[in-house]
């Protein structure tokens, strides 16, 4: 694939990183170590975003193992710096099947949150919420926390995103499959609009996601 460097092979599906995420991790490894100046410091920021980014790749597996148990394979996974994309050589043509399948991948970080959360229980090194910040704070206590994040950002109702994908099925169980899609294409567009304004107000990244899914849509 185009500017994509290949991983290897996981459940036989070609893994790929694009290679402005290995861009993306040299920049944040240098502002961290200039913000710090601690060479540690760096460290552990490239790896708090290497093993974020693993927690996106697991979840773009949960929807390929999903699919595979249809009958669907799966062409490839690329993480991208703004996400994964597991590309299926197509979607189910049965809406259950594909509510499954949506919800297969946030299950995984739902998952790896709890895992984490006990762990952290049980070794009584849970800190206050208040104190921990995407770059500040233990670093499974971020991971645990970035993983909720990513289920209830995943879930919102934006199409192509996996909340929009249940909706669109869930509307396919009573409507026409093309007006489903278009139902929730055009709300997964007033999404990218909240995101956009959000960005313009607020965190610059959203821009960028509401771009994604305003195309995306």
């Amino acid at each position: 694939m185009p500017w994509s460097i290949k991983l290897g092979r996981l459940f036989g599906i070609d893994t790929y990183i694009h290679a402005t995420f290995v861009v993306l991790l040299a920049f944040l490894g240098l502002a961290t170590y200039l913000r710090d100046r601690s060479l540690a410091a760096a460290v552990e920021g490239v790896a708090f975003f290497v093993l974020l980014f693993g927690c996106v790749l697991l979840h773009e597996l949960g929807h390929a193992v999903a699919a595979r148990r249809y009958g669907i394979p799966t062409r490839d996974i690329t993480l991208y710096p703004i996400g994964g994309v597991a590309r299926l050589e197509r979607m189910p043509s049965d809406p259950r099947q594909e509510v499954v399948v949506a919800l297969a991948g946030p299950l995984v970080n739902v998952v790896i949150a709890a895992v984490l959360f006990a762990w952290l229980a049980v070794a009584g090194v849970w800190q206050p919420l208040s104190a921990v910040r995407t770059a500040e704070g233990p670093l499974l206590e971020r991971l645990a926390l970035v993983n909720v994040s990513l289920v209830v950002f995943n879930l919102l109702p934006a199409f192509p995103m996996d909340g929009g994908r249940v909706l669109r099925a869930l509307l396919a169980m009573r409507l026409p499959y093309a007006r489903a899609t278009a139902i929730a294409a055009s709300l997964g567009r007033g999404m990218a609009l909240l995101f956009g304004l959000g960005g313009l107000f607020g965190n610059p990244m959203l821009l960028f996601i509401a771009f994604f899914v305003w195309i995306a849509a």
